[in-house]
């Protein structure tokens, strides 16, 4: 089953770099973004399309990897007092079960 896996996934990134390269092929045309500041030379539209997406990408991974990084550092800590709060609750029930 694994290995039907693989060979979808593979036979998925080949289809997505042919889609790709017929898409560039077909969009030829020389395009200068403006920004407010500044203007970039001309390149294929093509070029700019697939340069935002993987942009957007590499933000999407740098954001997920930031979010991860935050959830884990929370969870240890939320780890910490949880073990605190447990030992101070069979501290507690220690005391309590001496009392009586």
């Amino acid at each position: 089953m694994a290995g039907l896996q693989k060979i979808l996934l593979i036979l998925l990134v080949l289809v997505l770099v042919l889609l790709a390269l017929v898409f560039s092929l077909n969009n030829q045309m020389a395009v200068a973004l403006n920004f407010l500041v500044f203007e970039t030379k001309p390149h294929g539209v093509a070029v700019w399309i697939i340069m935002s997406f993987v942009i957007g990408a590499l933000v999407g991974i740098l954001i997920t990897i930031l979010a991860t990084f935050r959830t884990s550092i929370s969870h240890k800590t939320l780890q910490k007092r949880l073990g605190r709060a447990e030992q101070a609750l069979e501290k507690s029930k220690a005391q309590n079960d001496q009392a009586i």
